[in-house]
């Protein structure tokens, strides 16, 4: 019974925020019967620390994990390359691009570039960001993904720490496809680097707001993260409920990220073209509804980020059916 109340309509389950934009979410497009691997679309994510002390892999693992479920065709893992074995143990179902690194495990940019460049040309979107670290290095491979990434840029965690050390990102930003992720930390730390309020994210009554007015400054999508997730393009604004305080735990994010980038590789393309706005918004919703679903067996602690990603095609499947 429960989840027959939770499984109503996509409507009832994304709740339009009081705000310029009050049409409803349109349809999950059917999955083609006779699809196959390039029909689904190809998300690229591209993360991971190997800089000693601080090594991280969980986070582009989780995201290509999301993307899977989410049901795009392919993922492909471009990680340092100390950690590319490792991230194909994690998650075998995936790609893994071994992006050089110097002797401490720091990304080469001038290669990485190297590397990277025509698999940019091949998929669908990308995911920046997810446990990629900090650095003069980071910061280069950002801005070059700026200019180079052809199709949706999901830009997240460590990607979107590099844009508020950019002074100038804007104006590359303004070029691209780009779907922006912050909590309200990082949303401060952006919002401090372009002159807007920092303090507008952690005030329930102006996060609408403040999502609006970083959309509307760099041209793009903003999903501002929190107990009330809100999506605006700077016009459009919407804000969905559906999550609870089993997401609090880390690499829920990163989830979030690759469930977007999966999105959006599937449908931003003919027939379907689904805007960025309307990406986001269907990622926000999946991404708390798998949360319910874990919930209504297991109670609103102890999500594991991997665990929330296999909850993913259920809900799918019942936005298709009875959305």
């Amino acid at each position: 019974m429960f989840l027959l109340r939770l499984f109503m309509s996509i409507d009832e389950r994304i709740e339009a925020e009081c705000g310029h934009d009050t049409s409803p979410c349109p349809a999950l497009p059917a999955r083609d019967e006779r699809g196959h691997k390039g029909t689904f679309g190809t998300v690229l994510v591209i993360g991971g620390c190997a800089k000693l002390p601080r090594v991280m892999l969980g986070g582009p693992v989780i995201a290509a994990r999301a993307a899977l479920r989410t049901g795009c065709g392919l993922a492909e893992l471009a990680v340092p390359e100390p950690l590319a074995a490792s991230a194909l143990v994690a998650l075998e179902s995936a790609t893994a691009h071994a992006l050089p690194v110097d002797s401490h495990g720091a990304l080469l940019p001038c290669e990485c570039a190297e590397l990277l460049d025509p698999i940019l040309n091949r998929v669908q979107s990308v995911v920046l960001g997810p446990a990629l670290g900090d650095g003069f290095a980071i910061d280069q491979i950002v801005v070059r993904m700026l200019s180079h990434v052809r199709g949706p840029l999901i830009i997240d965690a460590d990607g979107l720490n590099a844009l508020s050390r950019l002074t100038d990102f804007p104006r590359d930003i303004r070029d691209a496809s780009v779907i922006l992720t912050p909590h309200p930390g990082e949303y401060q730390r952006l919002a401090e680097s372009l002159d807007l309020d920092p303090t507008a994210s952690t005030d329930e009554a102006r996060r609408g707001a403040a999502a609006a007015a970083l959309a509307g400054r760099i041209g793009c999508v903003v999903v501002l993260k929190g107990a009330r997730t809100v999506v605006s393009d700077g016009v459009h604004q919407w804000s969905a409920r559906a999550g609870n305080a089993a997401l609090a735990t880390g690499g829920t994010g990163d989830a979030l990220a690759g469930i977007i980038g999966s999105i959006a590789a599937q449908f931003t393309r003919p027939p379907h073209c689904m805007s960025l706005f309307d990406c986001a918004r269907f990622g926000v919703a999946i991404h708390g509804l798998a949360a319910r679903s874990w919930s209504a067996r297991l109670g609103e602690a102890g999500l594991l980020a991997t665990e929330l990603c296999d909850e993913i095609p259920s809900v799918l499947d019942d936005l298709r059916t009875n959305g």
